[in-house]
């Protein structure tokens, strides 16, 4: 399995990244909405990673041109914005999940999993 991280927080980001990687999850990294919409392209990820709070866009207009275009990689929003209507916001845009920082990474990849058995993908813990 592959993950796309989209985090500028690039401590946080390899921190995710070696944690994923022990649990035998590689994961690619993406500091800015540009650079994880041409991963996103050319690469077939089993779900993204995705930080709201991006040096070059909002990460829900990346979500929102992502889902235009009928992409439908699993995208798990990890964010800050913690506010009800952000919440439902980033639901209705097209994020599979929404989980506000600061996160337990158990419950980040317990949700990953159920994310992905709701594709018919990841099965094992």
């Amino acid at each position: 399995m592959r993950l796309l991280i989209v985090e500028d927080n690039v401590e946080l980001a390899e921190a995710m990244t070696s944690a994923f990687l022990g649990r035998d999850i590689r994961c690619d990294m993406a500091a800015s909405a540009s650079d994880a919409e041409q991963l996103i392209q050319t690469v077939d990820y089993s779900a993204v990673i995705l930080d709201l709070g991006l040096p070059d866009e909002d990460g829900l207009s990346l979500l929102r041109r992502l889902r235009s275009r009928r992409i439908i990689v699993p995208v798990i929003v990890l964010t800050a914005r913690g506010e009800g209507e952000m919440r439902v916001k980033g639901l209705e845009t097209g994020a599979d999940d929404y989980i506000v920082k600061p996160f337990l990474f158990a419950e980040l990849h317990a949700r990953l999993g159920a994310v992905l058995r709701r594709q018919g993908g990841y099965v094992e813990h």
